[in-house]
């Protein structure tokens, strides 16, 4: 595919924008697997949370809780609100603490997108509690759109949501450039919808695709026609 002219940008969230680990390990441990305060095993926690990750992504689920209230009903054990509610809170509040340090080196991206007159969105595939802190951060002023999976019921790779973020901001997907870290194959997503992918090779360097490979948010500016 030949770009050109790149009207938009659309940017994954979290590993692209936000990072939620340091020199490759959890920047915060996450406290609300403690399944052992309902008396389930840990991997048996991890196999139920895992078996609902389309449903929690694609909004089937309303927030933390009814996942919660979800698998402890399947598990035949019982649904303590106190334990499920510290739960939650605890994840917002997790998941809040990415939003509170950006990188200066992605504001100058955006910064250098924004100087060029190219329209900016996001394509998140992320649960209610998750982006809670979004509109309060310092990134949200910089975007012209905002698809959080869970909200629109599509998540990626489905060419359908990419497909709406290039609907909603009005532009055609072979003039639109996606840029993320990779995960959940988003970029072949991506592409498979008629923009045009680059890897954001800068905080995440686990993931291999067969898309250029930015090393820096800097050079993304340098890369679009």
């Amino acid at each position: 595919m030949v770009i050109l002219h790149t009207k938009a940008v659309f940017f994954d969230l979290f590993e692209t924008l936000v990072t939620e680990f340091t020199d490759g390990k959890r920047t915060i441990n996450r406290s609300t697997n403690d399944s052992t305060l309902f008396g389930m095993n840990h991997e048996d926690f991890k196999k139920e949370w895992g078996n609902r990750q389309e449903a929690r992504m694609t909004g089937q689920f309303v927030n933390f809780i009814e996942v919660m209230r979800n698998i402890l009903e399947k598990r035949n054990l019982p649904y303590n609100e106190q334990i499920v509610e510290h739960l939650y809170r605890t994840r917002i509040e997790e998941k809040k603490a990415p939003f509170l340090t950006i990188q200066p080196a992605v504001i100058a991206m955006l910064e250098q997108l924004q100087s060029k007159h190219i329209k900016i969105g996001l394509i998140s595939n992320c649960t209610e509690e998750e982006v809670q802190q979004w509109q309060a951060s310092e990134l949200a002023p910089y975007f012209d759109d905002a698809i959080f999976s869970f909200k629109v019921g599509l998540a990626k790779p489905d060419i359908r949501i990419y497909q709406l973020a290039c609907e909603r901001m009005g532009v055609d997907p072979g003039n639109a450039v996606f840029v993320g870290d990779g995960g959940s194959s988003e970029l072949d997503g991506a592409y498979n919808a008629g923009l045009h992918p680059y890897h954001a090779f800068w905080f995440n360097t686990y993931i291999t695709s067969r898309f250029k490979k930015l090393l820096h948010p800097e050079h993304l500016i340098n890369q679009l026609p």
